[in-house]
C-alpha cells in the first residue's frame, strides 16, 4: 500500500493549516527490520494508517528512521503509536536542509504503552496545532517539539524498553506545512 498523499488538512481556530509531509516522493529509511520480512515489518507500514500493521525493528542499542521529503518543510508536530512494551525510553529529532549534516532539534521522552503520542509546539510557545487523523483522548500522551524547517529528518529512538532493544510502531505520522 502506498503511503497516502500529503494531505489530511487540519486547521484548529486561529492555527496555520497543517498536513501529513510523508508522501509517495518521501523516501524513508529504518535502520533494521525484525528478521528483514518487509513484507510483514518493513516500514512501509509506519505511514499505512492500518491499526493492522506495524513497523517492527531488529534488536539493537538504538532504532532510528530516516524521512526526505521532496521539498523543504516546517515540521509543526509529530505523532508516534507503538506497541506497550516495545517502545523507547528516550527520542532524538534530527534536522537538516540541503547536504548540512542532521543537527538535533530536540529529545524526547515517550511513554511505554499503546497510547498516541503527539508533540505539542505550544509548550514551546509556537502555535498549537492538532490534526484529525487520530482523535485526541485523555490517553494521548504530549510531549514537546519545536517547529524546524528541514529538507531531512531522523527520528532516533534510543534505551528501547524490550530487553533486545526492538521497536514497534503502528503510526508515525509527521504535520507541517511545505515551506
Amino acid at each position: 500500500m502506498v503511503p497516502a498523499p500529503c494531505s489530511r488538512p487540519s486547521r484548529p481556530c486561529g492555527a496555520k493549516m497543517t498536513h501529513s509531509l510523508v508522501c509517495p516522493e518521501t523516501l524513508s529509511r529504518v535502520s533494521s527490520v525484525l528478521n528483514r520480512n518487509t513484507r510483514q515489518f518493513g516500514k512501509k507500514h509506519l505511514f499505512d494508517q492500518d491499526e493492522e500493521t506495524c513497523w517492527n525493528s531488529d534488536q539493537g542499542p538504538s532504532q532510528w528512521v530516516i524521512l526526505e521529503f521532496p521539498q523543504r518543510v516546517r515540521v509543526s508536530q509529530l505523532q508516534i503509536q507503538f506497541q506497550g512494551g516495545f517502545s523507547s525510553r528516550r527520542g532524538c529529532l534530527e534536522g537538516s536542509q540541503g547536504s548540512e549534516a542532521l543537527s538535533k532539534i530536540v529529545d524526547f521522552y515517550p511513554e511505554d504503552n499503546n497510547s498516541l503520542q503527539i508533540s505539542c509546539p505550544s509548550l514551546w510557545g509556537g502555535v498549537e496545532t492538532t490534526s484529525h487523523l487520530f482523535p485526541l483522548t485523555a490517553r494521548a500522551h504530549t510531549f514537546p517539539v519545536p517547529a524546524a524547517e528541514v529538507d531531512r529528518l531522523k527520528v532516533t529512538f534510543e534505551n528501547a524498553t524490550d530487553f533486545f532493544g526492538r521497536v514497534v510502531i503502528y503510526h508515525l505520522r509527521v504535520l507541517g506545512e511545505k515551506v
